[in-house]
């Protein structure tokens, strides 16, 4: 770290001088322009002019010899870095299965379309700019969806709602879609200060956003793997148990709608300590079941519903991270007053 005097200029500017080896590093010289970005933490960014135009942001990816796990792995992970503009290249011509592929790799993601195919080019590209962005709303919106999957997903198990089901398992795919475009914008935040300003959030606000939304999207998959159950004709909860299976699953979710809101809606951080002790409470209720199970003479519904109730503990355990980390935006936002409000 280096120290640098500010010096007064004209009598109404203020002046401070470069590192000379940083601004020769840039390219730096007498009448270039620099972009300041001043924070609330009292810190000034400075960031050289060059070029972060979205034609910046592109690459060409040689796939000829990777499997097709590989390949919408790829893509996947170019959208989540913040890629615009990604160019597939296979000089043996891309086959009709691995443009099949590629087509249900993008489909999974808000954003990249098919811009051009030719027999060896496939082109991808981002429609969607940060200006038209609202990440807090994505995430209610996957909030939304996380806990209606969930609750569809408990009462098709309960009820041998197979259709119900199905859908259950369908809209995990929209979940994956919100947690696509949050991850994207939260990555590309950390490179690129535009996308900050654009997205009017500052990058601690997208961090928490993006942390409860990748507890969100682990519910869904838990709500998927519910409904799969749903979905196996063997696989059937005792009378007597659905319940106790139902009240918990209500509970879990409470407890996971509650702490989001203290994140998304100000709900004060005193839920979110109601929750991490409510959290609590569950998992013993929870265990305790799963101990009665193994008392049964039917081992396949202590299986089946063991199983059940790990998902249901994982969705309180997802909802407490929440809470984790609402208290720490809480902590951030009031600092030492509310470590004194705590005494």
């Amino acid at each position: 770290m280096e120290t640098r005097k500010v010096q007064l200029s004209g009598g109404t500017t203020y002046t401070v001088s470069l590192p000379k080896a940083w601004a020769n590093e840039h390219g730096i010289d007498a009448g270039s322009v620099l972009r300041l970005h001043p924070n609330a933490d009292g810190s000034l960014l400075v960031e050289t002019t060059e070029d972060r135009s979205p034609t910046t942001r592109s690459t060409d990816v040689d796939i000829m010899t990777a499997s097709d796990d590989a390949v919408a792995q790829r893509i996947r992970a170019m959208h989540a870095v913040g890629y615009d503009s990604v160019t597939l290249l296979d000089r043996s011509g891309h086959s009709a299965d691995r443009r099949a592929v590629i087509e249900a790799a993008v489909a999974e993601l808000s954003g990249f379309e098919l811009l051009s195919v030719t027999d060896t080019r496939i082109e991808l590209t981002n429609l969607i700019d940060a200006e038209n962005v609202d990440v807090r709303k994505s995430v209610l919106r996957l909030r939304l969806v996380t806990l209606g999957m969930h609750r569809d997903a408990v009462n098709a198990l309960l009820t041998g709602d197979e259709e119900l089901a199905r859908r259950v398992v369908d809209r995990d795919s929209e979940a994956d879609k919100l947690f696509a475009m949050v991850t994207r914008h939260f990555r590309r935040s950390l490179t690129d200060l535009q996308e900050v300003e654009k997205l009017n959030d500052g990058r601690e606000v997208l961090f928490e956003y993006f942390y409860a939304s990748r507890q969100f999207e682990r519910v869904a998959d838990h709500a998927e793997k519910i409904a799969q159950f749903a979905l196996d004709e063997d696989t059937t909860v005792p009378p007597d148990l659905e319940d106790n299976v139902e009240s918990l699953a209500n509970e879990a979710r409470g407890l996971l709608d509650a702490a989001a809101d203290v994140i998304l809606n100000d709900g004060g951080v005193e839920t979110a300590h109601r929750t991490l002790a409510a959290r609590d409470r569950l998992t013993a209720d929870i265990e305790s079941l799963d101990r009665d199970l193994y008392t049964r003479d039917d081992p396949r519904h202590a299986y089946v519903v063991g199983l059940v109730l790990d998902s249901i503990r994982r969705t309180a355990e997802y909802g407490a991270n929440v809470a984790g980390i609402a208290i720490q935006q809480e902590t951030r936002t009031c600092g030492d007053d509310a470590l004194v409000d705590a005494r």
